[in-house]
């Protein structure tokens, strides 16, 4: 199955505080379900100003030490790919917003992530998601 590593917190807003733009510096043509990686890397500094992105959206994060890493955490579905000079929401100016539907958390797989879309073996997916 398809995956995406993505940093905490944005990871955890993906699954559970409906965050449903990804942005990315690229578009993507795929559409449908795609497992959520949360990434190793989250230093102080980056979780600290997503934190007050997040509460400007009015949701609250966990602490960076209980945030799950290194891990896939979950299933959403992209649904469009569009570019937006216009910030709005959890959209940023700029980039190529990723629409996500459908988030669902899934049992956390420990796997190593890569850049860009890579392939996370079905039978190791589907033991979870079941």
């Amino acid at each position: 199955m398809k995956a995406l590593s993505v940093r905490q917190p944005w990871a955890w807003a993906i699954i559970y505080a409906l965050k449903n733009v990804e942005n990315r510096g690229w578009p993507i043509n795929y559409r449908g379900d795609i497992l959520i990686h949360a990434a190793k890397t989250c230093t102080k500094k980056e979780y600290q100003l997503a934190r007050e992105f997040c509460q400007g959206m009015g949701v609250v994060i966990p602490e960076l030490i209980s945030l799950r890493r290194g891990q896939v955490i979950g299933i959403v579905t992209i649904v469009d790919c569009k570019f937006s000079q216009v910030a709005s929401g959890w959209g940023m100016a700029g980039q190529y917003h990723w629409h996500l539907e459908n988030p669902r958390e899934i049992i956390p797989i420990p796997y190593i992530g890569r850049l860009g879309i890579f392939e996370v073996p079905d039978d190791l997916v589907m033991e979870v998601a079941a």
